[in-house]
């Protein structure tokens, strides 16, 4: 059984750093791509960040690059995103989510299967 869990979220003043974990287990870690997703308040899921199972190829949203990097430790079966220069709109709730190797579009909540439970992340201005 798949399990993925996030932790790192919580209250930051703008301008500020965060780096989320999500520590997965249950089938072979190296061979998934994995993403970030975040829901605000009263907004739809949207993409944040994914890498691909080699850790060859990474994907930002717009308003998010140059700001958040993500990256993964298959050793350690961890995918993290280091959340940097953070603002007030990235406050939601961050979670993180493991797809198929063979998925060629990773922008998208289909291209994966499994999900975790989310992390809050507040950004005070």
């Amino acid at each position: 059984q798949v399990q993925l869990v996030e932790s790192g979220g919580g209250l930051v003043q703008a301008g500020g750093s965060l780096r989320l974990s999500c520590a997965a287990s249950g089938r072979t870690f190296s061979s998934y791509n994995m993403g970030w997703f975040r829901r605000a308040p009263g907004k739809e899921r949207e993409f944040v960040a994914a890498i691909r199972w080699s850790g060859s190829s990474t994907y930002y949203t717009d308003s998010v690059k140059g700001r958040f990097t993500i990256s993964r430790d298959n050793a350690k079966n961890t995918v993290y995103l280091q959340m940097n220069s953070l603002k007030p709109e990235d406050t939601a709730v961050y979670y993180c989510a493991q797809g198929n190797y063979r998925e060629i579009l990773l922008t998208t909540p289909a291209a994966y299967e499994h999900w975790g439970q989310g992390t809050q992340v507040t950004v005070s201005s």
